[in-house]
């Protein structure tokens, strides 16, 4: 086996080629097996060769929230051409609605500017979350971004960049701004911070796949005004308590659509990994 295997004529082939070599020549019993494990147990294969099975590790999503902006993504946008003396974009993405904010920003930046844009235009309006999932970006990991969060009592999750199984949520919401402002100001690239705005209103009335729902309804309880229309104009109105009780249940049905949706992510993320113990 040593010959047919370690030396040049064998090249540290693989159990079928090994085996074939062998049994032209040789038989005996448990030959199989014994070839099988000599060849699993080269310490130069183990070296020298590819891993070529599955990626270890099973997919573990995050947590589902109780509500809103309990817990929520932070990344940026940068390389884009200078609009109105900005040129960066953070995009804020709440984990439990998927409401979304983007706030234009101008590299380079520090921890101080973005956590005062943060506090004008994040916290006034939701207050501080329970936990901040980024990636670590130097701006995030930066000692003033810690004692901040931590002076407010919150948690700063730190995800290594383009993680899809943590920060995966905002970077897809990336790829959907960057393709509206594509669709927009393709012939005038440096107009897009006038089309921020309604990206952004774009985003959240748009039917989120994994509550199916829009964003806006989930957080508000209903559905915007458009052109001047809505949903009460051709329905008949509810009194507060029916509306309480809807708002509730639907609450609970994002929720359940929410731990669908990660069950489904974990399904087919997992047929490409193998659990592994060391």
């Amino acid at each position: 086996m040593s010959a047919f295997h370690n030396t040049a004529v064998g090249g540290h082939s693989g159990f079928p080629v090994t085996y074939a070599r062998l049994k032209q020549l040789f038989a005996w019993h448990g030959m199989k097996k014994a070839v099988l494990v000599f060849v699993q147990s080269c310490l130069v294969c183990q070296l020298s060769k590819l891993d070529r099975s599955k990626l270890p590790g099973l997919l573990q999503p995050l947590p589902v929230p109780q509500q809103s902006w309990q817990i929520i993504s932070m990344n940026f946008i940068e390389g884009l051409p200078i609009s109105a003396g900005v040129n960066c974009i953070l995009v804020v993405v709440d984990l439990f609605s998927k409401y979304a904010h983007f706030l234009a920003l101008k590299h380079p930046f520090t921890a101080v500017i973005v956590a005062k844009l943060f506090h004008n235009q994040i916290y006034r309006l939701h207050g501080l979350p329970a936990t901040i999932v980024s990636d670590r970006d130097k701006v995030f990991t930066s000692k003033f971004w810690k004692a901040l969060f931590q002076l407010a009592d919150v948690t700063l999750n730190l995800s290594t960049a383009y993680h899809p199984q943590t920060d995966g949520q905002t970077e897809h919401v990336n790829q959907c701004l960057e393709t509206f402002l594509r669709c927009f100001v393709h012939a005038c690239p440096a107009t897009w911070r006038n089309w921020l705005a309604l990206a952004e209103f774009w985003y959240n009335t748009s039917v989120h796949s994994a509550t199916t729902k829009t964003p806006f309804s989930v957080l508000y309880g209903h559905e915007p005004h458009h052109f001047g229309v809505s949903a009460e104009d051709v329905s008949v109105p509810v009194v507060l308590s029916e509306w309480m009780q809807e708002r509730q249940v639907m609450l609970d049905l994002v929720r359940q659509h929410l731990l669908r949706a990660k069950d489904r992510m974990k399904h087919q993320a997992d047929k490409k990994h193998s659990e592994r113990s060391f």
